[in-house]
């Protein structure tokens, strides 16, 4: 079957769309990326998310003329494939997420994606499936990360331990057991680490008076040089020491986070563009690291890195630096394209969800059950 796979994630820096052809179920799923590019929100769309997700308020009209035009954008980014290639029979579209919220000892948590399945089916003519995060959250769960199953199936290895670290604006981990024995997918493990490119973005685009809106390569941040011991000060924030299953978000680790990042900088003397982004960096390097050493049950054989910062050489490199031993590739040298996993995992749910395949895993989102994922919308 022939799957486009749809999402903007935390960076909010366009719409990667995969096509994908999809066969088998789990055990045997077979995935071939067929094609893939990234859709830029225009500029103004853009900055209206980035204000909602910081919290800039919005009528109900509003809202809703923001979901529709990010639909469109979603839309469109699946027509442009739908313009070269014949036979795609679905859509997995994940949304643009603007807000999200934990769950709590009283109450289920909240996660707001927009981008509105209904009209992506309208616009293509192609059923859709969207708003994944709902039924794990109904169960008990964070709703997040939805991608470890299929990390499991896809990226697992009969005889290592494997851990897969995305890093989009905000990065999470898969712990992928070797898969041996009956219960091996029971004891896959996943959570939000952190920040992965949310602060370093932000502080790029402060820094250069709005002239950049990342550090591509992480070549600026190479020229500076990390005060470790902020970024330990950092590690005592109360999230790096909960225990998963646990989430976050730009509601955290956003635009304020960052302004208090750069006051600390001030008071400690850092006041370099290069440092303070080098400084970022480490702290999200470090909070990979610190995630792995303090909650996970071993440390794996390798890890293996996606999304937009597994193109930032210099924070791979300071990953490499605290995992010592453990060697940290990516999943382009696993054969597994990193621009769009995310994308693809989102085929690969839409596709589960319509098979009626379970998309969640309870062990890592704390849901109560497994649930099939997402809403069906039929052209």
């Amino acid at each position: 079957m022939r799957v486009i796979g749809l999402i903007s994630g935390t960076s909010i820096d366009g719409i990667d769309a995969a096509l994908v052809e999809i066969s088998g179920s789990t055990a045997d799923l077979q995935v071939e990326l067929l094609s893939g590019q990234t859709m830029p929100y225009p500029t103004d769309l853009r900055q209206q998310i980035l204000a909602v997700c910081g919290g800039a308020p919005l009528s109900i009209a509003a809202l809703a003329e923001l979901d529709d035009a990010i639909a469109r954008q979603f839309a469109n980014a699946a027509i442009a494939l739908q313009q070269k290639f014949l036979d795609i029979e679905l859509i997995g579209s994940h949304g643009q997420t603007v807000f999200h919220r934990p769950p709590a000892t009283a109450s289920l948590g909240y996660s707001l994606q927009l981008g509105r399945g209904d009209l992506i089916t309208q616009l293509t003519g192609i059923r859709t499936v969207s708003n994944f995060r709902a039924a794990d959250i109904a169960a008990g769960g964070h709703g997040a990360p939805l991608v470890p199953k299929i990390d499991a199936y896809l990226l697992g290895h009969p005889q290592k331990t494997v851990c897969m670290q995305n890093i989009g604006g905000i990065g999470n981990v898969t712990y992928l057991p070797a898969r041996m024995g009956d219960r091996w997918e029971q004891q896959v493990l996943g959570w939000d680490t952190g920040p992965g490119n949310s602060l370093m973005d932000l502080a790029v685009n402060y820094l250069s008076d709005g002239r950049k809106i990342y550090d591509e390569s992480g070549s600026w941040a190479a020229t500076g040089t990390p005060a470790t011991a902020l970024t330990q000060q950092w590690l005592q924030q109360p999230y790096f020491q909960q225990v998963p299953p646990k989430s976050t978000g730009r509601e955290l680790f956003g635009a304020d986070y960052m302004q208090q990042c750069l006051r600390d900088c001030e008071a400690n003397g850092i006041t370099r563009p290069a440092d303070i982004l080098a400084t970022l960096t480490e702290l999200t390097a470090v909070s990979i690291a610190h995630s792995y050493q303090t909650f996970l049950p071993q440390l794996p054989d390798y890890v293996l890195l996606g999304g937009g910062g597994s193109k930032n050489a210099y924070l791979k490199q300071r990953i490499q630096h605290h995992l010592l031993a453990t060697p940290v590739l990516t999943t382009d040298e696993v054969g597994l394209n990193a621009d769009f996993k995310e994308a693809i995992a989102f085929a690969v749910l839409a596709y589960w969800r319509i098979h009626n395949i379970p998309g969640n895993l309870p062990s890592v989102t704390g849901a109560k059950r497994e649930v099939l994922m997402g809403e069906v919308y039929d052209s």
